[in-house]
């Protein structure tokens, strides 16, 4: 079993305080974009074997593992299983990566062992807050922890190009400063700086921006740098670093992607309808 899971952008990331337990309650618009990883999965003869194909331990704290050890926990099953990680989207940039490899293995595994169709959607939650929606995809708003996932329809009258600064914004770290700042909003972006799909939504803006340029300044940089050279209005995804801008179509995209310079990453594409999708049974 072959299954691609699909990085995300936020679209829009309004975060409200924390709740009597603790957590942020979050509203989000997000966005399934191209760039995937893959989990590959099957039956083992002896023992359960767990490899990665990228810049990431093979570790039982991965989150493809946690998904695929999690279905099968359900299930109540014991037969060894072994999993391929390819690792693609850049790591801690926002962006979901864990999430969609998460998304990807609970679609797999749950196909492998013939478990029941939500087993899934259950498990999902548990394994994280982008894990919902990854599962889900397309575009949906994201609301309370991530739990909460409403489809929406957008137009496809857009591509994006997406630039990881060569820095790392830990999640905890940028909500943690954000709590510390007194909750600052992000700017409001609508209207013309927006692909006419976007327009008639509310205002969009990240509330995480102030808190992320707090504790990387040079993310400020990296942004105005790029609005110059893109000419567009650059967008802080999830905690970031990532960045990205709306092009008119994936040939613009990619040449605005190949003019960055010094990035951890980069990536040119659409946005794409679903968050997983099996490649091979």
């Amino acid at each position: 079993m072959i299954v691609d899971g699909f990085a995300k952008v936020n679209l829009s990331l309004r975060v409200r305080a924390r709740d009597s337990s603790g957590y942020h309650q979050v509203r989000s618009l997000a966005q399934s974009i191209g760039w995937s990883d893959r989990v590959s999965l099957g039956f083992a003869e002896d023992e359960d074997r767990f490899t990665v194909d990228g810049d990431l331990p093979a570790e039982e704290a991965n989150l493809a593992w946690r998904a695929v050890a999690a279905v099968r926990s359900d299930a109540g099953l014991r037969r060894p299983v072994e999993v391929h990680l390819v690792k693609r989207i850049a790591l801690a940039a926002g962006l979901g990566g864990g999430s969609a490899d998460a998304a990807a293995g609970l679609v797999a595994a749950s196909r492998l062992l013939g478990s029941a169709p939500d087993i899934a959607a259950r498990l999902a939650p548990a394994l994280g807050s982008d894990v919902p929606f990854c599962l889900v995809g397309g575009a949906a708003w994201m609301e309370g922890r991530g739990e909460t996932v409403t489809a929406v329809r957008i137009e496809p009258d857009f591509s994006v190009a997406v630039a990881v600064p060569p820095f790392e914004l830990p999640t905890a770290a940028v909500y943690r400063r954000w709590d510390e700042l007194d909750e600052p909003g992000g700017v409001a972006i609508e209207g013309r700086r927006l692909p006419p799909s976007l327009r008639g939504f509310e205002p969009l803006g990240n509330d995480l921006l102030p808190a992320a340029l707090d504790l990387r300044p040079e993310l400020g940089d990296w942004m105005a740098a790029l609005a110059a050279r893109w000419e567009r209005t650059v967008l802080l995804t999830g905690s970031g670093p990532a960045v990205f801008a709306f092009f008119a179509d994936v040939d613009e995209a990619s040449e605005a992607a190949a003019a960055v310079d010094g990035a951890r990453a980069v990536w040119a594409g659409t946005a794409v309808a679903a968050g997983t999708r099996v490649v091979r049974r």
